[in-house]
């Protein structure tokens, strides 16, 4: 199938992530023009641009929840390609550690509400303001389970990413519609959201490590097997590709195996090494 995704320009953040990173390769496969951010991965930003050299692209530090470095991530962006097609806010900060809410510090409340919900807030302002210019262009944002399902000891994390999840896909389908109408050579502008499950990426692999935590975990799955980023990336390209999923638009997709709030299965009948 052709997603017509060539020569298009997509905005990632948090590229030198696990997912964000898998998903750089997936659009250069389809020959999209890569904005690569990074805040301080600088290295890993570097390797994955050389890694996907088959595309255009460029890389560019940003502290997303800073007004004036969004502004210049985008400002860059516009500056090499004249225009963006599609922002993947994927970005985001996670605390590793399980912090009951009677234990939680409102340091750590602010610091995730400000990199995982104000930065995506800064970001799609920033890509609305240009949407407005070029009447075209569609947003995928990348939120969690844990705004779906709730997590026990992120309270912090699951309330940014529900308010990604939920208030902010279906607010802003309405508000990109107007400012990138439908025309008889246009679908009009889109903003949908992806929700992975638990995911293999560097963050969480040393849970991912213990084969009871896999067991727990898989265990609240139809499909026993933890996500790799590639799973996200492939649905990131259809739901960004306005030939595939042209009349898709507010919608949030979870993909994690079929999960749900509660047990489909006994720890026990989970085989870890096939997770």
């Amino acid at each position: 199938m052709k997603t017509d995704l060539d020569k298009k320009v997509v905005l990632i953040t948090g590229a030198s992530g696990g997912i964000g990173s898998a998903i750089a390769r997936q659009f250069a496969t389809e020959g999209a023009r890569l904005v690569l951010h990074y805040r301080e991965g600088k290295a890993r930003a570097e390797a994955l641009q050389h890694e996907v050299k088959q595309a255009e692209s460029i890389i560019v530090k940003a502290d997303l929840t800073r007004e004036r470095e969004v502004g210049r991530l985008f400002d860059q962006a516009l500056a090499r390609f004249k225009r963006v097609d599609t922002l993947i806010a994927n970005a985001g900060s996670w605390e590793t550690a399980d912090v009951p809410l009677h234990n939680m510090r409102l340091g750590q409340w602010r610091y995730t509400i400000d990199h995982v919900l104000t930065s995506v807030f800064l970001s799609l302002r920033e890509f609305f303001e240009i949407i407005v210019r070029q009447k075209r262009g569609n947003a995928l944002l990348i939120a969690s389970t844990s705004g779906v399902f709730g997590e026990a000891g992120h309270v912090d994390y699951s309330a940014a990413k529900s308010a990604i999840a939920f208030g902010v896909t279906r607010s802003l389908k309405t508000e990109i519609a107007r400012i990138a109408p439908h025309t008889r050579n246009y679908c009009g502008g889109r903003v949908n959201c992806i929700c992975p499950g638990w995911t293999i990426v560097p963050r969480n692999a040393s849970k991912l490590g213990n084969k009871d935590v896999i067991r727990r975990v898989a265990a609240t799955m139809a499909l026993p097997k933890i996500a790799r980023p590639e799973d996200i990336a492939g649905a990131a390209v259809f739901l960004s590709s306005d030939s595939l999923a042209g009349h898709i638009s507010g919608q949030t997709l979870v993909i994690a195996g079929g999960m749900e709030g509660r047990l489909l299965w006994r720890p026990e009948e989970i085989d870890p090494d096939l997770a």
